[in-house]
Parts: C-alpha cells; sequence; structure tokens
C-alpha cells in the first residue's frame, strides 16, 4: 500500500498517527526516526542530551579519568494512538510508503 504524495506540497504539515502496532523492529525503527522530525520531539531530545551531558559521572579509576553516562531517553515510541506533525518532503516518501500500512496520515 503506497502512499499518494501527489496531493501533499514540499514544506506542507502534515500529520502522522500509528494505527497499527509494527511488527519488525526496522519498521518500528522507521517509524520512531519519522517521529523524531516533529519540531516538539526534537526540541525534548535536544533538551534531554544537554541534560545528560551536564550529569555525566567522571571519576578516577586506577590514576585515569573514567566516564560513565546515563542511557539516552526514549521520546518517541512507536505506540498505537501516537500522533505527531511534521514538515512534508519528497525525500521522506521512501519511508512513508514502507510503513504506511500502520500509518494513517492527514494533511
Amino acid at each position: 500500500m503506497a502512499v499518494d504524495v501527489t496531493q501533499f506540497k514540499a514544506g506542507q504539515e502534515i500529520t502522522l498517527t500509528v494505527a497499527s502496532a509494527p511488527r519488525a523492529d526496522d519498521q518500528r525503527d522507521t517509524i520512531e526516526r519519522l517521529m523524531r522530525a516533529d519540531k516538539a520531539n526534537k526540541k525534548a531530545l535536544r533538551r534531554a542530551q544537554v541534560v545528560r551531558s551536564q550529569r555525566i559521572n567522571r571519576f578516577n579509576r586506577g590514576n585515569r579519568m573514567w566516564i560513565s553516562r546515563e542511557k539516552p531517553a526514549r521520546v518517541v515510541r512507536a505506540d498505537i494512538g501516537r500522533s505527531w506533525t511534521m514538515t512534508f518532503d519528497h525525500t521522506i516518501t521512501g519511508d512513508l510508503n514502507s510503513v504506511a500500512e500502520f500509518l494513517t496520515l492527514k494533511a
């Protein structure tokens, strides 16, 4: 099932919603990568990165500095019912077509 991208213009805002759970990990990863294009998700990921960099634990081990880092935050998840708004670009057409059966798309 392919997405009809002729109805969308480059730069247009589109809203995507996860309609069903993806079965494979690569499909879930593709949906989460598309979700990271949302402005709110970008801001949350950037903020989490800054906070993590401020909380790096540095300690001395064998007279050398060691660093223990936190695990990154899971801001985006491909759960049923999650929706996000992103700017349409023709370069994401392949990604949209590969996961079209799991998404609903609105202009």
